[in-house]
């Protein structure tokens, strides 16, 4: 067999974990989406199970994280970009530990802050976003092997959702810092609207690091 069609199976041996990664990542996301509704409902159980469930899925991807590493160091120099499948893995790591730090700020504000000129709504709409843009990294990864062309397109639509991410962040912030007058429960709103904010942006570093391997493949 040619080194090259070894690589070509490393590369996609590889890809399939970091698909099983965004996976997790997806579900735990998911899971955060309707957190704020639990919070609304004082569902304390509920919330109790959703902030388990977001650090059970952040171990499985820790898992997951090290299973590729071992995998590529298993291959040696076989992969030529291994170090952007690394550091792709990495990152998504980072974005697993991202939903479990949000879930726990968020679960710890009070409902009646989130009532504050509808937070509540405006934070769920801002937490729909970030699922929608991991969403779309979970079909960029599902079609690095079979539709790199498409692949790359949806990568550009993550930055789409990167950029009202952010756009509604500073609008968001502003509204906390005029309508929040508890010291405590504005740093906690701030804290977790930023978490959104840059988990965002590590989406967006991990549609970057897609476009490059569906190049390479």
């Amino acid at each position: 067999m040619y080194s090259g069609e070894l690589e070509v199976q490393a590369k996609r041996k590889a890809i399939a974990v970091l698909q099983d990664e965004i996976n997790r990542i997806l579900n735990a996301a998911r899971e955060l989406a309707g957190l704020t509704d639990l919070i609304m409902k004082k569902d304390r159980a509920g919330i109790k199970a959703t902030n388990e469930q977001i650090t059970s899925i952040e171990d499985e991807v820790e898992n997951l994280r090290r299973k590729i590493t071992r995998e590529v160091a298993d291959v040696g120099g076989l992969i030529m970009n291994r170090e952007n499948l690394l550091n792709t893995a990495y990152t998504m790591d980072e974005i697993a530990g991202y939903i479990t730090g949000i879930a726990f700020k968020l679960s710890n504000i009070k409902p009646a802050t989130l009532k504050i000129s509808r937070l509540d709504a405006d934070i769920s709409g801002l937490i729909d976003l970030l699922v929608d843009e991991v969403y779309k990294l979970n079909e960029i990864v599902r079609g690095l092997n079979t539709n790199a062309s498409n692949a790359i397109e949806l990568a550009h639509e993550t930055q789409k959702i990167e950029r009202e991410i952010d756009r509604k962040y500073r609008t968001i912030a502003i509204k906390a810092l005029d309508e929040i007058s508890n010291t405590k429960e504005l740093m906690l709103v701030k804290d977790v609207i930023q978490g959104i904010e840059e988990m965002s942006d590590k989406c967006q570093q991990v549609s970057d690091s897609f476009i490059l391997l569906a190049l390479s493949l």
